[in-house]
């Protein structure tokens, strides 16, 4: 979830869709705004943050919005892993057999999803913790560079190679588990954002915290987390190794920032899949 360059505007309004459209405006030349009745654009903003998904452009949304639009990020995820679950039955029906070739291809479209938001704040994650020496102002400057050292490339290729391994270990077992893994990741980002200060005093990130519907967000993760324990062992254990890598990865934030930022957040959620994959594969598979 990166979103170091987003900053807020004098109206309190914020721009969802892309800087074409700003730039379309200043020229005259805007497209025509979709009208979205008040109570479905929380959902459309959090599928617009999150995705690439083809939507309609809403242009410029409260704060408020943007905040309640938090507690769909586990709704997101279940959209998500709904076009990989039916991406790999559709791969199934046309390569039989050729599981290597589906966990690629279904890797990439997982990708393209998502746009590689999260998978570009774990880069900056681990260029900025490899280079910030343990020293959180550096290590701050560093996650707004938008270059990509080698720590940054070393641990993407580490996280997609991990992940390839895993779906096509996946395919050949229960295929059903591809709904249900990008959503755990999202509800432990709410999770995050409920009990970590955000340490940017501006951006979406900032607007998200600040505006947040607090309950509806508590009750959003309580309800994924007993999902999970209705799922079995399976589910008892994945809930337990991921709040356990969830505790782990926010006293690090702690330690260094003392709060989280976008950038951190996005590399929580990759290394969250990364982890559901992994478990979810060894309880098939015993």
């Amino acid at each position: 979830m990166s979103d170091e360059t987003q900053s807020t505007d004098s109206d309190s309004r914020k721009p969802v869709s892309s800087q074409l459209g700003t730039a379309q405006e200043a020229i005259g030349t805007a497209p025509q705004r979709a009208y979205v009745p008040e109570w479905l654009l929380p959902p459309l903003l959090a599928l617009q943050f999150l995705t690439r998904l083809p939507l309609p452009d809403v242009g410029l949304v409260a704060d408020r919005q943007i905040g309640r639009s938090l507690a769909w990020y586990p709704a997101v995820g279940l959209v998500i892993g709904a076009c990989l679950y039916l991406a790999q039955w559709l791969l199934a029906s046309l390569l039989p057999g050729l599981y290597g070739v589906q966990a690629a291809l279904l890797l990439m479209l997982w990708c393209l999803i998502t746009g590689g938001l999260h998978l570009d704040g774990l880069a900056d994650s681990a260029d900025a913790w490899l280079g910030g020496y343990g020293d959180r102002e550096r290590t701050l400057t560093l996650m707004k560079d938008p270059t990509c050292g080698p720590a940054a490339v070393m641990l993407l290729v580490m996280v997609l190679l991990a992940k390839f391994a895993a779906l096509q270990a996946l395919m050949q077992t229960d295929v059903f588990w591809l709904l249900l893994i990008p959503v755990l990741p999202r509800t432990l980002l709410v999770l995050l954002l409920l009990t970590t200060d955000y340490v940017r005093p501006k951006g979406l990130g900032s607007s998200l915290v600040q505006h947040m519907p607090r309950r509806a967000c508590r009750l959003v993760v309580l309800a994924v987390l007993l999902l999970c324990l209705l799922l079995g062992n399976a589910g008892v254990i994945l809930m337990g190794i991921a709040l356990l890598l969830f505790w782990w990865l926010r006293r690090l934030m702690l330690e260094r920032l003392g709060g989280t930022t976008g950038d951190t957040a996005g590399a929580l959620v990759e290394l969250q899949e990364v982890a559901v994959l992994v478990v979810v594969l060894s309880a098939t598979y015993t």
